[in-house]
């Protein structure tokens, strides 16, 4: 029986997918019980379920030696010390696509909220006021998405439902799709009404939306984040939206999760959620699905079916 460290704490109810394939749980989702495990466990385990934020050591690697794949949850790795992944030739794997769905939801039901208006509405109605505000439409607005990944071309679709012009950037152009490629984000901000940044996080993406970009997007413009809070410059953001240079902002995400700054929170022009964007049923049964899957085919010696890198 092969043993699972579990690091996420969002899966929970659907852990026993891996428990009736037979694989034993170790369940560590605090900082002190992850220490206390690779501490005192660390002989035991066989596999990692990590997600982006929460990561993977070298250290914590050199301290698993029966250690063979780590699998996260979600399409972002970027906390997994890969080098020292690859160095030790232990298999990494992610969930990319599978909550791409209700992530494009999310963000459109972030934007939407945003774009009308809908939190101050309702707040001023359960204040007993009757505040009429005209709010823009998102007939032939410009959608700009950063990131055109299995995220980006499910929210793109969605886009084209509400009749909405797409554009988008990414590292090359992707084929097969009739969107219309900017060069950089810079461009992409420039040609853009709303901005929806969905590119995976790390050091290659970190300010890809920096002062400039923002600046570009405009005081009537709207920024969503589901992706990582290290993609958007943040001080940039709020100075920008505290002066009225952006007019508003839909975040998913934080740099110091689960810390938000206490100027957002003051803010009516943003709209706030605690990094839900991936969480729905079907989503996170899914999720747990391609990680039994995963651990299946590396112990069967097959290919993953998801593997980080080759």
């Amino acid at each position: 029986m092969k043993t699972v460290l579990v690091l996420v704490e969002s899966v929970n109810e659907y852990l026993p997918i891996l428990e009736e394939q037979g694989f034993r749980l170790i369940l560590a989702p605090t900082p002190a019980m992850r220490a206390e495990a690779v501490a005192t466990r660390g002989s035991e385990i066989d596999a990692v379920l990590t997600r982006g934020p929460l990561g993977f050591t070298a250290a914590e690697m050199a301290a698993l030696p029966k250690l063979g794949i780590i699998c996260v949850i979600g399409a972002g790795y970027e906390q997994v010390d890969l080098p020292a992944a690859e160095a030790r030739g232990i298999v990494v794997t992610n969930g990319a696509g599978v909550n791409a769905p209700t992530v494009a939801d999310h963000t459109m039901a972030l934007l939407l909220s945003l774009v009308r208006d809908i939190p101050q509405a309702d707040a001023s109605v359960r204040r007993s006021e009757w505040r009429k505000v005209t709010r823009p439409s998102f007939a032939n607005k410009r959608l700009g998405i950063l990131g055109l990944g299995s995220v980006g071309m499910a929210i793109a679709k969605r886009a084209l439902g509400f009749d909405m012009q797409v554009s988008y950037h990414s590292r090359s152009p992707r084929a097969g799709v009739d969107f219309t490629y900017c060069a950089t984000p810079l461009a992409l901000a420039a040609e853009s009404d709303f901005l929806i940044v969905a590119t995976p996080g790390g050091s290659g993406t970190r300010h890809l939306i920096d002062r400039a970009a923002i600046e570009a997007l405009g005081a009537e413009g709207f920024l969503i984040n589901i992706a990582r809070a290290s993609v958007v410059d943040t001080a940039a953001l709020v100075d920008a939206l505290q002066h009225g240079r952006l007019a508003g902002a839909g975040l998913d995400v934080f740099d110091d999760e689960p810390q938000v700054p206490d100027v957002l929170k003051t803010l009516n022009n943003v709209v706030l959620t605690p990094h839900v964007g991936g969480l729905s049923p079907e989503a996170s049964r899914g999720t747990v699905q391609m990680v039994a899957d995963n651990l299946l085919a590396f112990y069967a010696g097959k290919p993953v079916l998801t593997p980080v890198y080759s």
